[in-house]
């Protein structure tokens, strides 16, 4: 089909080209073009010029050893190794590598893809198909939601590297000032608790967090050693980003490899410890009778899902700040063998200290085995306390670890957030909307920094993370796929990558078509089924404040979506609601390459290959019923 106006390459080039922000409401003091649907259709809406240069990588491997720090993070060292041990041990592997090969790699080279096209962010980015702006703020809460808590764990690892420095490391030994919380002290590596806690758990509990049992009365004022480490954790994630991906691919040197040192360091001293084998064995062993569960393929996806980071939306923000045609393809690969070769590393080394834990203490490995924020700062210490040889050493190089893992996750989730506010406010210093993320970041963190902090954090990681990135995620993928359309995905990733992808293959479409989308709604209403047990903090129940506070935030992230999508309606150029509606789905003008150049020749392209809109199809194919019916 030819369009009845031309695109102005020369203008275009000479900074004359009439576009403006379209959808996002944004005038730049541009005018007006007519736009065009993916088969090259006038479509009248508003769209936007040729935007300022954006900031690039200064290298590729910056890229990848930033997107590596980002799905490699605290998660791969204390989330894996007990769900795989938790679900069938070696027996997890299998439902666990079908997961990566068929929804998380496919996902993330997906992603990577559409920002790399585009050279957008996550908001930006629904250019192809406004109605669906709202998923882009919605992972963006998410994203949000999930950084202010990360943080907070950050501080933690922050103050255990401080106290790793002394001589007699503090979590080794009893306090006899525990008394007042029931805590008996039968000499300094003895003690009788309630619940029969070890001395790393009471130091972690009592000492560390401070820790109510109940938080009826509120949840406390900020501790201010812990507060005080969470400024320094914002303080380093803010030099980081402070100039954009220009430091952050610096820094991504050091968080991306260093863990990596550590780790294998950890290893070796491990594996050469009494009963290490023995806590190996107990990682690895399989459990083939749970394959069949349903849980466990479920576990599967959520610990692929969460640890590559797909849905929350900064590898779409990283991937726009590479060159047009960079290999993302092969990226996709490496991070995602990557982010499981590290997650087997983490639960080897692991195991392999706690089974000399187990072999000390004379008791089982189960016995030693803790789940979450207690692995890393309970069992793993106390594993730690035992070594004869220079524990502070190993207790420093692991808590080092631990936060730099966290920086590398954290960069790049607020990384994401910046990336979108300064799309949305091009104009505004990046270095002032750093500042401003880190700052605001920094004192909605305090909350989980109080004695009540950690029911917060769980409160706030069940309603405004994990539910809400599973839903925006799976609006995600039917967005792109089944609205923008599949062909028109596989076609734009053959231009861009047409020097290491001449034909994107059955396996890419069929899990982009099909297997994902259908899966995604599985696991979604399944997650929504589970809602009905409620949400506890150790089987405590929440006050019933807190638990309309975390409703409130599934509720805003999930409303983010049609009321975005009703904006996008409202302001489109046409005549007629149902012609705003179909315009709505539509992609603005200025979708596609930023590059002049490239823009010109992908347009031709798309012009020839570009089939029936999936929604205007549908549209078309009821508007045809009913005059068959005479109803119109």
């Amino acid at each position: 089909m030819k369009r009845s106006k031309e695109y102005n390459l020369n203008n275009a080039e000479m900074g004359m080209g009439t576009f403006n922000r379209g959808f996002e409401g944004d005038n730049n003091g541009v005018s007006e073009v007519q736009p065009r649907s993916p088969n090259g259709a006038i479509t009248g809406q508003k769209v936007e010029g040729i935007p300022e240069e954006r900031q690039q990588w200064d290298r590729p491997i910056e890229f990848l050893l930033s997107c590596i720090a980002m799905s490699v993070g605290l998660g791969n060292v204390w989330r894996f190794p007990y769900t795989a041990y938790a679900n069938g041990g070696g027996a997890f592997l299998i439902p666990y590598l079908i997961v990566l090969f068929l929804i998380g790699k496919p996902l993330y080279f997906l992603e990577m893809s559409i920002g790399q096209f585009s050279s957008k962010g996550q908001v930006k980015v629904w250019k192809m198909s406004p109605i669906f702006k709202g998923v882009g703020y919605g992972s963006a809460f998410g994203t949000a939601c999930v950084l202010s808590y990360y943080c907070s764990l950050m501080a933690i690892t922050v103050y255990y590297f401080i106290q790793s420095i002394n001589t007699k490391l503090p979590w080794a030994v009893c306090n006899p000032e525990w008394e007042s919380h029931n805590v008996t002290c039968l000499d300094d590596n003895t003690a009788i608790s309630p619940e029969n806690r070890s001395i790393p758990e009471l130091y972690f509990k009592i000492d560390v967090l401070r820790e109510k049992d109940s938080i009826e009365d509120g949840l406390g004022m900020p501790d201010w050693r812990l507060s005080l480490c969470l400024f320094f954790s914002w303080a380093v994630i803010l030099v980081s980003l402070i100039k954009g991906v220009k430091s952050a691919g610096k820094v991504a040197y050091f968080t991306a490899l260093f863990p990596y040192v550590v780790l294998i360091i950890l290893l070796i001293r491990g594996v050469t410890l009494d009963g290490a084998w023995d806590g190996i064995s107990y990682f690895i062993s399989p459990q083939w009778e749970k394959i069949l569960e349903a849980k466990v393929w479920q576990a599967a996806i959520s610990q692929c899902f969460f640890s590559l980071s797909v849905g929350f939306g900064p590898i779409i923000g990283f991937s726009s700040f590479n060159v047009f045609s960079h290999n993302v393809y092969k990226d996709a690969m490496i991070i995602s063998l990557t982010d499981t070769f590290t997650s087997l590393l983490a639960g080897f080394t692991i195991f392999a200290i706690l089974g000399n834990l187990a072999h000390t203490l004379g008791v089982d490995v189960k016995d030693v085995v803790g789940s979450g924020p207690a692995l890393a700062f309970a069992s793993y210490p106390l594993a730690i306390s035992k070594f004869e040889f220079l524990p502070q050493l190993f207790a420093v190089l692991f808590f080092l670890m631990l936060f730099t893992l966290g920086v590398g996750s954290a960069t790049s989730l607020a990384g994401g957030l910046i990336t979108i506010i300064h799309d949305q406010f091009p104009k505004c210093s990046k270095k002032i909307i750093t500042t401003a993320v880190c700052f605001i970041g920094f004192l909605l963190g305090l909350v989980y920094v109080t004695p009540g902090g950690q029911w917060m954090l769980e409160l706030v990681d069940y309603f405004g993370a994990s539910f809400v990135i599973y839903v925006m995620a799976t609006i995600e993928v039917i967005g792109i796929i089944w609205i923008y359309g599949l062909n028109n995905v596989c076609r734009d990733i053959e231009f861009m990558l047409e020097k290491d992808v001449k034909k994107v293959g059955v396996y890419w479409k069929f899990c982009w078509g099909i297997f994902i989308p259908i899966v995604l709604i599985a696991v979604l209403i399944q997650s929504l089924i589970g809602i009905k047990d409620g949400v506890t903090y150790k089987g405590q129940p929440f006050p019933t404040g807190l638990l309309v506070f975390g409703w409130a935030l599934a509720i805003f992230a999930i409303l983010l979506i049609p009321i975005c999508s009703v904006h996008a309606i409202l302001t489109r150029k046409k005549d007629t609601f149902m012609q705003k509606l179909k315009q709505s789905f539509e992609p603005t003008d200025d979708w596609g390459p930023v590059d002049p150049a490239l823009r010109k020749k992908w347009d031709d392209i798309s012009e020839q290959t570009s089939g029936p809109h999936f929604f205007v199809s549908w549209i078309q194919s009821f508007k045809r019923l009913l005059r068959k019916n005479n109803c119109s």
